[in-house]
């Protein structure tokens, strides 16, 4: 019922540093829930308003950024439907922050805890890290459960909380919190476990509405809810339980108030509770009344007729009894719970009335209700009357159940005889028990009253037959059938003790064999073993059962036959104690026996897909007069089936069935019909459903990532192997490895039927992580494994493919694509035309100074210190000729302290401070186009002695000239000192005027 406790954690007052993170807390225990909200000095707190604040459905307050504004003191206000409570006040106290802040490395200060819930509940983690700089909070799942964070039902509360809603069996795991101090590596982390049951809490599916009704009419609030173990269903009136009577029926999810009274006018409360919890949901009645009504009929007594007949009589209203249009007499049984009530109606020429279909024996209440145009009267006075026994014995024996606790009893139970079979009161039994080798039977008289009497000191592993008669004070009726039982081995004392057997007929051929093990028993159970057979008839089984199966149908039976049905739990060392009880079928009686119509079907059937392997049924049952027992069958079968063996048939008393063991993705089509005092109704309407596809077992296959543009990259996949796998929705998560290890995924979702992306706005000189994972509407699948690709900078870019973790970078391979190509293309196309130019100049400009230097040539007269010079640097030429190696590679002359070089030109032309220096280039016109690998000429050592008038010359053994090919040029004399050539040559020697000498070819140097 609706309670609340104490507060079990009560905020603490606390000290936070400016800019620092306080944190309150608080927890009690309610039914319903209690909604926790937070007050600052008594003032409802505005979280929603602020995002440094973050209240938690957990009752915890998380406050970041503290500031002066934030000092106060602080309360939880904790409230339900019917209560509210305030927990103690905490201060929060602002210390002034210090100048300096200094690196700290984080710290979890609320770390998640480990949770147990249940299905489709909602869970919070908190996480909550102090650091500085202030830490980045990340969420992940640890490595050993192979699975991602689900995010579609997972979201940030606050500045770091994880909250997990609509909790599903994958969502259990080890989830891993991480504090990380932006920009490094420091970081520290925190876990905790989160386990999900197998079990859903109620939900109601159906709510009760409220409803205005006339005094002396009729209410009916309905109120359905499923949860997993099935939830028990009970009313309440102003939060107080209900109890059946004769006005007020409960038919578990449903509440019948007949002939409304005024103090009906209340609040009426649906609740559904099971193992895991309870809800509520209310709803009101409010009764309408009217001052014409007449008073209620007064004087009411009841004289016994016989044993099946009452008359009843009473007097006229005394208020408006003259506007009286008839008279409604109710009675039922005085005894016993949820008795039904029956209403006749009569006219109003009459004040009393003979009721004739009573049982005898029986006590049965009675009021009277006068009727008006307007509306009813209140309720006449009660009275209880009897009716006579009918003087006849009973026409059917107990039925009894033999159970043993020991080798050496056997506890003997019976229920009581059915009210149309006992004709009459019973008064006393005659129990009688024999051992099946012996014929002496003994007997036992016990009590009317008495329904179990305990055997003791018999022999143990010994079979013993029991049967009892019941008498009225006419005399004994018939005897059961003798009904066997063997007593326990002596040496059986770790077996498993009997179960609580309870049998039931649903039909004429159908029983429901129901069990319960003792609470107290200490011994291992393995299972059930299940025996039945018909009387005189060999015995069938064993069925073997699992020890979580508490219920069996038996059906295919005969009608009007006695069954003996016997139940022993057992293990692995022997069996245990049995139970053993008898039960009838009764008579199949046909509609034409009865001469009655056969009862309606079931109506408004309602199904829904719960799992992909079951499907919840729902309907509701016809108006009946009468409140028998009615159980209902439950057909189903694949649609298009064409084996009928393979047609499933199910069995309940209740309005609704969660079918399970179903194929997945599979359309099914469910007809519901009932039974009901022997009769069956037909067929309801079909109804066809399908099951929820499986959830993807596997991860999408084939991830393939491939870099198009710079900062663009497609990654295409292919739906998770398997035929009935359903996708509805891809989930593509990559980051990159920086934001990897921080936890920052960057998520897209695309269609079923969608298999590729693009990955936009990538950052080049990054290597970003890939997977993906497929869905539906039952949930998600594993992520596939991570695909690595590596985004190289411009000047290299690259296009790579990696594979999970492998990361590879082939060498020598570019990716050239169609515009890297035409860029290249028109670039070589440049650079020919700009070398082919360059030629055409150098030939231009060689012939120019060919004539040019001929012309200089002819001049006769040189200035007398230029040809000292020149024979000072003589000597120094003709000891180095020997050793000089020609570069010819040297396309670039050395600029020396007394050389020009022409450098646009390009050529090898050297002018000294005495004009241009002449050399043959005859045969270094297209050196650049020739091999660089050319032999070393070697030069004879010469000597040079001048006189006015001589030429000297200097020749070369090894020339690769023409034999006999000799050049000369006139030169003034010295111009051997002047030489041309990289100071990097490898046939350069040093001259006498600490220049360059190089010799490029065999030349001859006149000296004039």
């Amino acid at each position: 019922l609706i309670a609340i406790s104490a507060f079990e954690v009560q905020p603490v007052s606390t000290e936070v540093q400016e800019g620092g993170i306080a944190r309150f807390a608080c927890k009690i225990s309610s039914n319903p829930p209690a909604i926790i909200t937070w007050e600052l000095n008594r003032t409802t707190l505005p979280v929603t308003m602020d995002s440094r604040i973050t209240a938690l459905p957990t009752g915890v307050l998380q406050i970041y950024d503290v500031g002066p504004r934030d000092a106060g003191n602080y309360r939880c206000v904790a409230a339900t439907v019917a209560h509210r409570r305030k927990s103690m006040e905490a201060s929060l106290t602002v210390i002034p922050a210090k100048e300096s802040k200094s690196f700290h490395t984080p710290t979890i200060i609320a770390g998640p805890q480990n949770i147990t819930t249940s299905l489709h509940q909602t869970v919070v983690l908190e996480c909550m890290a102090t650091g500085s700089p202030r830490p980045i909070i990340s969420w992940s799942r640890l490595e050993i459960d192979h699975k991602s964070i689900d995010v579609f039902n997972t979201r940030v509360l606050g500045n770091g909380n994880l909250m997990i809603s609509d909790v599903k069996l994958q969502h259990a795991g080890i989830y891993v919190c991480r504090a990380t101090i932006p920009g490094t590596r420091n970081f520290t982390v925190a876990m905790a476990t989160l386990t999900v049951l197998e079990t859903a809490p109620p939900l109601f599916v159906e709510w009760p509405e409220s409803l205005t009704r006339p005094r002396a009419g009729t209410a009916r609030f309905v109120c359905q809810a499923e949860g997993i173990p099935s939830p028990k269903m009970s009313w309440l009136k102003n939060g107080r339980k209900i109890h059946s009577n004769g006005r007020i029926k409960m038919y578990n999810s449903k509440l019948v108030i007949n002939q409304i009274i005024p103090e009906d006018d209340a609040i009426y409360q649906c609740m559904a509770e099971n193992s895991q919890g309870s809800i509520l949901s209310r709803a009101r009645l409010t009764v309408v009344m009217s001052e014409d009504r007449p008073s209620a009929p007064y004087n009411v007594h009841a004289e016994t007729m016989s044993s099946s007949a009452i008359l009843l009589a009473w007097e006229r209203p005394l208020y408006n009894s003259d506007k009286v249009i008839a008279y409604s007499v109710h009675y039922m049984k005085a005894e016993g719970l949820n008795n039904e009530e029956y209403q006749v109606v009569i006219g109003n020429d009459t004040t009393h009335y003979i009721i004739d279909d009573l049982e005898p024996a029986s006590n049965y209440t009675f009021y009277i209700v006068a009727y008006m145009p307007m509306g009813a009267s209140q309720m006449s006075d009660h009275v209880t009357q009897n009716t006579l026994e009918d003087g006849l014995v009973p026409l059917r024996p107990p039925e009894i159940s033999l159970t043993s606790r020991s080798p050496t009893d056997i506890l003997i139970s019976w229920l009581p005889i059915p009210a149309k079979y006992r004709r009459g009161q019973v008064v006393l039994y005659h129990l009688s028990f024999r051992l099946s080798t012996e014929s002496s039977i003994q007997v036992l008289e016990l009590p009317g009253t008495t329904h179990e009497y305990l055997l003791k000191g018999l022999k143990p592993d010994s079979i013993y037959l029991v049967r009892i008669t019941a008498a009225t004070r006419v005399g004994l009726g018939e005897s059961s059938v003798w009904t066997s039982h063997r007593t326990p081995k002596a040496t059986s004392v770790q077996a498993p003790r009997s179960p609580e057997l309870h049998l039931e007929p649903l039909n004429c051929t159908t029983i429901s064999v129901k069990w319960q093990q003792d609470a107290e028993d200490t011994a291992a159970i393995q299972g059930y073993k299940l025996y039945y057979k018909e009387e005189g008839q060999q015995e069938n089984g064993p069925i073997l059962l699992d020890t979580s199966d508490l219920l069996y149908t038996l059906s295919g039976l005969d009608p009007r036959r006695k069954y003996h049905v016997r139940l022993l739990a057992y293990n692995s060392i022997e069996d245990g104690y049995q139970a053993d009880q008898t039960v009838s079928t009764p008579g199949c009686v046909s509609v034409r026996d009865r001469m009655v119509p056969p009862p309606p079907p079931p109506h408004h059937l309602y199904a829904k897909a719960n799992t992909s392997s079951s499907i919840f049924l729902h309907w509701r049952r016809p108006a009946f007069t009468t409140a028998q027992i009615v159980n209902y069958t439950i057909r189903c079968n694949p649609v298009g089936l064409q084996n009928a063996s393979l047609v499933l048939y199910l069995q309940t008393s209740e309005t609704h069935m969660l079918v399970q063991g179903l194929e997945p993705n599979t359309k099914y089509e469910f007809a519901v019909r009932l039974h009901v005092d022997q009769l069956s109704s037909p067929w309801s309407p079909v109804v066809y459903h399908s099951t929820l596809p499986e959830a993807p077992a596997g991860p999408p296959v084939g991830v393939k990532v491939t870099l198009i543009e710079d900062d663009t990259a497609l990654v295409s996949w292919k739906p998770p192997d398997g035929p009935e796998t359903v996708v509805t929705r891809y989930t593509i998560l990559y980051a990159s490895r920086k934001a990897w290890i921080a936890g920052e995924w960057q998520v897209l979702h695309r269609e079923g039927a969608i298999t590729m992306a693009l990955l936009e706005n990538l950052v080049a000189g990054n290597v970003y992580i890939v997977k993906i994972s497929a869905s539906n509407e039952v949930g998600e699948g594993p992520f596939s494994n991570s695909v690595e690709l590596a985004v190289l900078p411009n000047c290299s870019t690259s296009r790579t493919e990696f594979s999970s973790r492998n990361t590879a970078f082939p060498e020598g391979y570019y990716h050239l694509d169609q515009k890297s190509m035409t860029g290249i293309a028109v670039g070589v196309g440049i650079a020919l035309t700009c070398i082919l130019i360059c030629v055409l100049i150098l030939i231009y400009r060689s012939k120019a100074r060919k004539s040019s230097a001929s012309k200089m040539a002819q001049n006769g007269t040189q200035p007398l210190s230029r040809t000292s010079a020149s024979l000072a640097g003589g000597n120094e030429v003709g000891k180095n000729l020997e050793g000089a190696v020609e570069n010819e590679d040297s396309l670039i002359p050395m600029k020396m302290p007394t050389s020009f070089i022409d450098a646009k030109g390009g050529t090898d032309l050297i002018i000294n401070s005495y004009g241009p220096i002449i050399k043959n280039n005859s045969k270094k016109k297209w050196r650049f186009f020739q091999d660089s690998k050319k032999p070393q000429r070697r030069f004879t050592q010469s000597v040079c002695f001048y006189q006015p008038g001589t030429t000297v010359l200097i020749s070369d053994e090894d020339s690769p000239s023409s034999p006999g090919q000799t050049t000369s040029f006139p030169r003034p004399f010295g111009v051997a000192a002047d030489t041309e050539h990289s100071a990097n040559s490898e046939g350069s020697h040093e001259t006498g005027d600490s220049g360059r000498f190089s010799h490029e070819s065999n030349d001859e140097i006149h000296l004039s």
